[in-house]
């Protein structure tokens, strides 16, 4: 049920700047409007949209906006304002705005990843210096509670690695392949069709967009500096039908998995599809929904699940931001910095362990398994185990699936090598990580 826009002369105003009016910023715009006075008594603010900065004034939007809050002067409603939604997404002009507003002390909520991913401490540092707050929990996981509990609630706790699914759509493509057998480009085109994918979506589907979410959350749970740059990337479009056939049989499902693991050297951050058991509570995570598994020295395993993306969803974690940021503002308190003090490096992929799953095709004929054997053994890589299946399109190759023992990443990777240089290993079909689930 709507209330009306009515003023409270017992609580005082804040004024509230929108920079961009698309799926999420129209339903930002829609309750700030509609539910004026239910958020009033749950701040103990009043919170007046005072404008709405867009690139065309006259773009049809889910929600219709009054025409007089919109306009294409962005740096106006920034001065106007107390607060400043940013929902524009990309990196300029967003930085530039954002900047423009911390630099004046005004408290800034963004749900803009890709942003944080490439400039979140000269955004946090700006913050800190002029006493603003900076708020993200719409970055990270749509609706999903996480940025506050791995910023507030896990503070004093020590994590020691999270694993997330942290893009709904890459989620959805993998849970079709899944269920119901499609191959790669068709649970695509479905995700196009149902709104889940973009026209172009190559920042989901080559994990760029996961990447990003994993160097904000991991720059909260290590308390260090992490950016894209900083996060081994694969995306999954090389995931093949037959690869999510096999993977079932096994008992396992395919994930793309957003992973930041604490090791003696620093943080291993990395995306990439991954075997998963399906009794894992990763592998029960379905559509397009996302979910965060942590693991804590005293917290033990904690699950965030929900809605991962839309516009309502997301728009959730953006106002949730702006009523803890408008309650903190009545009460005259700054914002808090974030602290970077343990500053731990990233470290490459090399010397993580964990487990490949291998599948290559190979001539059929008469010592091809001792060969490959030899290579896994030339690399120190142990092999768990192997199964052969005849090629129905050709019964001169065999399809040979291997998934090795626990090894260290490079080891594994220099197998995989060897194996593409083996006379008889006609192709490297593909290799996936495994997750025990351990």
């Amino acid at each position: 049920m709507t209330t009306s826009a009515t003023s409270h002369p017992q609580t005082p105003h804040l004024k509230v700047a929108l920079l961009g009016a698309g799926t999420v910023g129209s339903q930002v715009a829609r309750v700030l409007l509609d539910s004026k006075d239910e958020l009033a008594l749950r701040s103990g603010v009043t919170l007046d949209l005072v404008g709405v900065a867009v690139r065309d004034v006259d773009a049809k939007r889910d929600y219709e906006i009054p025409r007089e809050l919109l306009t294409t002067d962005a740096d106006s409603v920034i001065d106007a304002a107390d607060i400043v939604v940013e929902l524009t997404g990309g990196i300029e002009p967003a930085r530039t705005r954002i900047l423009r507003a911390l630099n004046a002390g005004t408290t800034v909520v963004t749900g803009n990843k890709a942003l944080l991913a490439a400039h979140g401490r000269e955004l946090q540092d700006a913050a800190a210096a002029s006493g603003s707050q900076l708020s993200y929990e719409a970055a990270v996981a749509g609706a999903i509670p996480i940025v506050r509990p791995m910023r507030d609630s896990l503070a004093g706790d020590k994590v020691t690695r999270f694993l997330g699914i942290m893009n709904g759509t890459t989620n959805f493509i993998l849970d079709q392949m899944d269920t119901t057998g499609a191959a790669f480009d068709d649970a695509l085109a479905e995700a196009q069709e149902l709104g889940y994918a973009e026209a172009d979506p190559t920042a989901d589907v080559e994990g760029h967009d996961a990447a990003a979410k994993a160097a904000v959350l991991a720059s909260l749970a290590f308390h260090s500096t992490f950016t894209l740059d900083d996060v081994h990337c694969e995306g999954i479009t090389a995931v093949s039908a037959e690869d999510v056939a096999t993977a079932a049989e096994a008992g396992y499902v395919i994930k793309l998995l957003s992973v930041g693991e604490r090791t003696e050297d620093g943080v291993n951050l990395r995306v990439n599809p991954v075997m998963i058991p399906r009794n894992h509570v990763l592998g029960g995570v379905h559509g397009a929904y996302n979910a965060v598994f942590v693991e804590a020295e005293n917290a033990g395993s904690l699950m965030f699940y929900g809605q991962g993306a839309g516009g309502e969803p997301t728009a959730s974690a953006v106002l949730g931001d702006l009523v803890s940021a408008a309650r903190a503002i009545a009460r005259g308190a700054e914002g808090i910095p974030l602290s970077d003090h343990a500053k731990l490096p990233a470290v490459s992929m090399d010397n993580v362990t964990t487990r490949m799953a291998i599948t290559v095709t190979v001539k059929d004929r008469l010592g091809v398994l001792a060969q490959i054997a030899q290579v896994f053994a030339d690399h120190g890589v142990s092999i768990s185990t192997m199964h052969q299946t005849e090629d129905p399109k050709d019964q001169a190759i065999s399809v040979l699936r291997l998934v090795t023992h626990t090894g260290r990443h490079r080891d594994l990777m220099d197998t995989v090598g060897a194996l593409r240089e083996l006379p008889v290993v006609a192709e490297v079909l593909s290799v996936i990580p495994v997750e025990t689930g351990d």
